[in-house]
Formats: C-alpha cells, structure tokens, sequence
C-alpha cells in the first residue's frame, strides 16, 4: 500500500481555513486496512517528533558544552516542537481518523489555539534563529556583546506574538458559525472570519517567510564575500581571515554560539593559507586557497538551502491552500491533498531537531551518550 493510499479519503479541516473547506468533495468512507495504515503512520510521525526534541532539550541541559545563549534558542524551539507533538498531533490524530470532533466546543478551542500557539512559535523560533546567524555573520563583535537577556528578550517576544494569534479568537474575534459547526456539523475550526484567516496566516507564515529567505540570502553573500577576500596587510584584514572566515560556515550550520576558539585547528589552517611564506609553492598554495574557498561556499549553499529548503517545502503546501480556499471557490483541493498538506508542516516539528543539530559535532557526541547510556539500561 503506498503512501497516497494510506491517506485515501481523509476529512480533516484546518484551523487556519474558513468555511468554504466544506466544498471539499465527500469520499467514501475508509476501510479497516486504510485505517490501520493511516494511524500507524501518523503514530510514527508524532513519536519520532517526541524523541527527536526530547533528545535535543536533554541534551543542552547535560552538557555545558552546549549550554550558550545561542541554544537558548534552540532549546526554546524544541519545546514549542515538543508541545506540537504533545499537545496538537495526537488529538489530531484522532480526529482524522474518526473523521468527526465528539469532545465537545470548549475542547475544541483549546485544542485548536494550541494549534496555533506551538505550530506559529515553532515558526517564528526559525526566524529569531535567522535574525541571530545575520547578526552573528555582520557584526564581528555581535558574539561577544550578545547578552543572556537579549536571548531572552527574544524568546519572550517570539511566544508573545504566537499567543497573541492563538488568543484572539478566543477573546471574541470569531464568526457565527462556529459553536454550530462544532455542535452539528462535528467540524472543529479555529475562527472563520476572513479579517482573521488572513491576519493569522500572513502573521504564521507569509512575513515569517520573507524575513527567513531575506536573512538567509544575505547570510550568504556575506559568506561569499568573506570567503573571498584576499587578505592586507591591516590587522583586521588578518581578524578576519583568522577568526570570522574560519568560522562563518560553522555560524551559520550551528545553532551554537560557537567561535573560532572553539576550531583553533580550522582557524589555524586558514591563517596559514592565507599568511603562509609567499616565497613557497606559489601555485600551490594558491590552488589550495581557490579550493578551501570553494569548498566553504558550497558548504555554506547546502547548508542555507537545507534550512530554508526543508521549512518551504513542510509549510508551503498547507498555507498555499488556506489562503487560496477562502478566495476561489473553485480553487478547492481533494481532502487527501488537504489533509497531507497539513500533516507535511506538524512534520516540520520532527525535522527540526535534525537540521538544526546534525551539523553540530557537540550535539552528534551529546546524542550519542544519551542513547549509549538508554541502552545500558
């Protein structure tokens, strides 16, 4: 049975789509081998969400190698993934595969502003991430004035805008549908109203998006133009090429506040390459330079297009069509395109923990404990 298979004839409206979900087409209902496919799946995704971030929050909170105001950050957005696999995919879960809401009206509110609550800090978490790499990549003193309460500011900030989104309809910015929707129809919606359909995706997606690639473009051509330049005879031609251009592509794959003390021998390989006796092996060294540059460029591509990459492709798909439904009625999708389009982005909290530690020997050594001493017992 394949995967299209496994998702045949799902119901499941979104919180963040309006009631023009309902034209969706009715299929048939699903029968017991569907069923068990879709619930192991779907049991998969949540656990393997729970682990990865589990392992990441145990790992900050063992090893003082890892604990730095950079992942503060990243612990931060491993509680927002881990909330969104305990608190929202599970009673997801069970309503895709009962395919009706019977826990009632006020469940259905906390559920569905939990929803967004943890799905848009985890978003907005990406984006206070890119903020710091920019800042980290453009200012050469940014690391070391950066203060624990500025982290913390930011942190504070990120969960405030996401339960401003999640609170406003409970605070009265609904439509008149909803109690009867929930009550009758067994469909469990966030809030309807057009004026908040377009405030909560454009606050939870569409800005947060710009702002990523924006960053992360101009993370890179900084990169590139330090990876380039040609060192002077100035000392802070040789700052840079000793400490920055060492550690740029580590700035921005690591989620870490680590610093060119933390590479003395990558830092040392590039200040020799760079200030090296120019009576020796000119072409040679010269060779080795346009290589070890070219190299870093492409590490710091893959790196930038992984990040961004992984994060367009979970939440593209589901905040294309809740902002589409409302305004093209014959823009509708079939309900397993819609369903899979929202299990895509809740898979974005299992990934998470993977691109932005994997990248990390600290945190590679750090999981690689945990797990040998899970395994002792």
């Amino acid at each position: 049975m394949n995967l299209s298979e496994a998702y045949g004839n799902l119901t499941f409206d979104s919180p963040f789509l309006n009631g023009t979900a309902s034209n969706i087409s009715e299929e048939e209902p699903r029968d017991l081998a569907s069923t068990a496919a879709l619930s192991s799946v779907l049991g998969l995704l949540i656990f393997f969400t729970i682990i990865g971030n589990i392992s990441v929050i145990v790992a900050i909170t063992r090893e003082k190698a890892l604990q730095t105001k950079g992942n503060c950050l990243v612990l931060s957005l491993a509680v927002a993934d881990l909330l969104v696999a305990c608190l929202v995919m599970p009673l997801g879960a069970v309503y895709e595969v009962h395919r009706e809401w019977h826990l009632g009206k006020e469940l259905c509110d906390i559920w569905t502003s939990c929803d967004v609550l943890c799905c848009t800090a985890s978003i907005l978490h990406l984006v206070a991430i890119a903020v710091d790499r920019y800042w980290a990549v453009t200012d050469i003193d940014y690391m070391r004035q950066r203060q624990s309460w500025h982290v913390g500011l930011t942190i504070m900030v990120v969960w405030l805008v996401a339960l401003t989104v999640s609170v406003a309809p409970l605070i009265g910015w609904k439509d008149e549908l909803h109690e009867e929707r929930v009550l009758t129809e067994k469909r469990c919606l966030i809030s309807q109203d057009p004026g908040y359909q377009l405030f909560a995706t454009c606050a939870t997606f569409y800005v947060p998006l710009i702002v990523i690639l924006i960053l992360y473009w101009r993370i890179f051509r900084v990169a590139q133009k330090r990876i380039r330049r040609k060192p002077g005879n100035c000392a802070e031609a040789r700052l840079v090429s000793a400490t920055v251009m060492a550690s740029l592509v580590t700035e921005m794959t690591l989620i870490s506040t680590t610093t060119s003390s933390s590479h003395p021998s990558e830092a040392s390989r590039s200040e020799d390459l760079l200030w090296g006796d120019q009576s020796k092996e000119q072409v040679l060294k010269k060779r080795r330079r346009v290589n070890l540059r070219s190299k870093r460029e492409r590490k710091a591509a893959k790196t930038l297009t992984v990040i961004t990459g992984v994060f367009v492709i979970c939440w593209l798909p589901f905040f294309t069509m809740a902002l589409l439904m409302p305004l093209c009625e014959e823009c509708q999708p079939s309900q397993t395109m819609f369903s899979f389009a929202l299990w895509l982005g809740y898979a974005n909290s299992m990934v998470n923990p993977v691109i932005y530690t994997v990248f990390s020997p600290d945190f590679r050594m750090a999981f690689k404990q945990i797990y040998l001493n899970s395994c002792r017992f």
